[in-house]
């Protein structure tokens, strides 16, 4: 069974299009936030926004873990990664991450820091065994897709005896971030609905949107990350506004489920529990928003091994990536944008990700600005 050229297919890619425009009313405005990353890449890359009426606009959200990952988090890593007896591990994406004062994991590698990159968790946990004069951390990052993998390297460090390996832990909640925007919302921001994340919802099941479809009156629909998934979404969050709905629909439904993957939901839930609050760039600390590791598993946590600062510190000054994320601004809007800040030279880290705003409308959109 194929599931990709047939969610790419033109002709049916005009025909949802088309019905987008039949039912959206005249008198009306429709603000849509993606909140994933991977939507935020297809809709850039598919030119979406230039099938959909004038009055219906797409409005990035977070987007995706390496974006909303707040530079002080970021300074606290490239301070763990050079200390002498640490190996730091992370994925690829992390390492190019601007801190303060434009340091990055990569350029404390380029330094000297032990910095690796590894695709996978499992990874950490290899390097942590074969490196037992080693002190290896894991520095995890990522939304519920990437949390089941390090609780598993977690158990796995468990059972092995590893006293040399730990988990920095920057897992972060995507329902409480949604309840965090629209809790929050800024003056000149209306959003009357959500593109919900595929991926994450495989996890958590598409349940776990009901609070905030609710309480806030916003629709959400569950999309898969192909341009007919997208544009099917878009039409059912058309159709739940024109009726005054407020209800989470799922369209992936060839791989989400109400429940979602209970297996994975209680094996993170045996290793982490929520923080009372975690910081999100961009959007503030948001209330039981992020994960940490349970007590039954403290010895793995490094904010427990090491000491770690946790402060919090500001975004570049001239970096609009903050204001992207929130959605009161687009990529254009700002200055440094194409720039000076490039995927090549990232200011924020919205230019670093393949999946950040800024990356997907520099490499797919920036034609339509000229």
């Amino acid at each position: 069974m194929k599931y990709v050229e047939e969610f790419r297919d033109p002709v049916l890619a005009r025909n949802v299009a088309a019905a987008i425009a039949r039912e959206v009313r005249a008198d009306r405005s429709y603000h849509l936030m993606e909140f994933c990353g991977g939507h935020t890449h297809a809709i850039s890359r598919y030119g979406i926004p230039d099938l959909l009426p004038a009055n219906v606009r797409m409005i990035h959200g977070p987007g995706c873990p390496v974006c909303v990952l707040p530079v002080g988090r970021i300074d606290d890593a490239i301070a763990l990664a050079r200390r002498p007896e640490v190996t730091m591990c992370t994925y690829g994406d992390v390492m190019r991450v601007p801190g303060s004062g434009r340091l990055s994991l990569l350029k404390a590698k380029a330094q000297g820091a032990d910095v690796r990159m590894v695709v996978s968790a499992d990874a950490a946990v290899r390097i942590a065994a074969e490196n037992p004069g080693r002190q290896v951390v894991f520095l995890a990052i990522g939304f519920e897709t990437t949390t089941p993998p390090t609780a598993l390297a977690v158990r796995a460090a468990a059972a092995q005896g590893l006293t040399n390996f730990s988990v920095f832990c920057n897992h972060v909640l995507t329902p409480s971030a949604i309840q965090g925007i629209l809790s929050g919302q800024e003056e000149g921001l209306s959003l009357d609905g959500f593109v919900g994340p595929a991926h994450v919802s495989v996890v958590i099941g598409s349940e776990a949107y009901a609070p905030a479809a609710v309480e806030h009156g916003k629709p959400v629909v569950i999309s898969g990350f192909e341009p007919l998934d997208v544009l099917q979404s878009i039409l059912m969050l058309v159709r739940q506004i024109n009726d005054g709905r407020a209800e989470v629909e799922n369209q992936f439904t060839r791989a989400v489920t109400a429940d979602g993957n209970r297996k994975a939901q209680a094996m993170v839930a045996e290793i982490f529990e929520t923080r009372p609050s975690f910081e999100w760039r961009g959007l503030g600390s948001i209330p039981h928003s992020g994960l940490k590791l349970r007590e039954a598993y403290a010895s793995f946590d490094a904010e427990r091994r090491f000491p770690i600062a946790g402060t919090s510190v500001p975004d570049h000054k001239g970096c609009d990536c903050g204001a992207i994320l929130r959605g009161v601004k687009r990529p254009v809007d700002c200055k440094l944008f194409d720039t000076v800040c490039t995927p090549e030279n990232p200011m924020g880290s919205c230019m670093v990700s393949a999946e950040g705003a800024c990356a997907a409308h520099y490499t797919y959109g920036r034609f339509r600005d000229a």
